[in-house]
């Protein structure tokens, strides 16, 4: 009888680990399935691929072949009144980028009046760099989203493709999703800009940094960049778009220039430059550094809009 008992317990025990085991088996092939679903949307999720835009392609080409062959002329047959032509032009192109597209429309570094609008309108399609609607929008996202995938010409991908390859190629998905965000209420109500996006549509090109009249403080601006010089620079001979905006300030064209005093400078060193020059952290003004496009931008720090100097106010 009591072999008997044992042999029931046993037998019970047997089942009730089998059971147990089965249990144990269909749960982890539940669990696990959901995973491997994961993984295979994952897996056959499109990854993005460059895709070449030909039509700029050529047509870089044909520009750099055709620098090349006026190089050329210039050493050989050009006359003086041509060359002051080609300075003329190209310093009207560049002031129309980096004074206009730039510093006004896209950081909202100053105000101008219409008169002093339709000429940064008029040099900037001269540049060549597509109209100044699409122009600001790229910039302000890559001020906002900056060496990310939203980036237009983002420098992870290399000096190149930062450069001029960005250009020749489809933007990336991010870089769309992330530029219908942007806030282009402004640029949608300015007569100039809304005329020269519908009637004049110049092709994209660039602008060799060594000639950028004064954008070449690269590290500086995104720090400030609705500060109209660009710099904390205050000469003339490295920064002559700041010269042509004071020029037009002069005439009453230009107004409200937004700069950045030299207290603002000490503390944003302080806090989050490489130690070189200022040691002590002002914890008064610490805070968490968000990425804005320029003046009037919904993430820009509080305190950088109250000590921000604005020459040349028009009430």
């Amino acid at each position: 009888m009591v072999k008997d008992l044992h042999k029931i317990s046993a037998t019970l025990s047997l089942k009730e680990l089998q059971q147990d085991i089965l249990q144990e088996n269909s749960t982890i092939r539940e669990e696990s399935w959901p995973m491997s679903n994961l993984q295979n949307s994952q897996k056959s999720e499109p990854k993005y691929k460059w895709k070449i835009v030909w039509k700029n392609v050529i047509i870089f080409l044909y520009f750099h072949i055709g620098a090349i062959y006026g190089a050329y002329l210039f050493f050989t047959v050009v006359r003086w009144y041509t060359v002051i032509f080609c300075l003329f032009t190209l310093y009207s192109g560049l002031v129309g980028i980096t004074a206009g597209a730039h510093r006004l429309w896209t950081h909202k570094s100053y105000k101008a009046k219409w008169p002093m609008r339709v000429i940064l309108m008029i040099c900037q399609t001269i540049a060549f760099q597509n109209h100044i609607y699409e122009w600001v929008r790229d910039h302000r996202v890559h001020h906002k989203y900056t060496d990310t995938d939203a980036d237009p010409h983002n420098a992870k991908r290399g000096f190149f493709f930062s450069h001029i390859g960005w250009l020749m190629l489809k933007k990336h998905p991010d870089v769309i999703k992330k530029g219908a965000t942007i806030d282009m209420s402004d640029l949608e109500k300015d007569p100039v800009v809304v005329w020269q996006r519908k009637y004049i549509s110049p092709t994209d090109s660039y602008s060799v940094g060594i000639t950028a009249i004064g954008e070449g403080w690269h590290n500086y601006h995104h720090v400030f960049p609705w500060d109209y010089k660009t710099s904390e620079l205050n000469s003339y001979s490295m920064n002559f778009t700041t010269a042509v905006i004071d020029g037009f300030a002069k005439l009453g064209w230009a107004y409200d220039l937004k700069t950045v005093s030299p207290e603002m400078i000490q503390r944003r060193a302080a806090r989050t430059g490489d130690g070189t020059k200022y040691h002590l952290i002002d914890h008064e003004y610490e805070h968490t550094s968000n990425n804005v496009w320029g003046w009037d931008d919904s993430d820009m720090i509080p305190e950088d809009i109250q000590d921000a100097k604005i020459l040349n106010k028009c009430d």
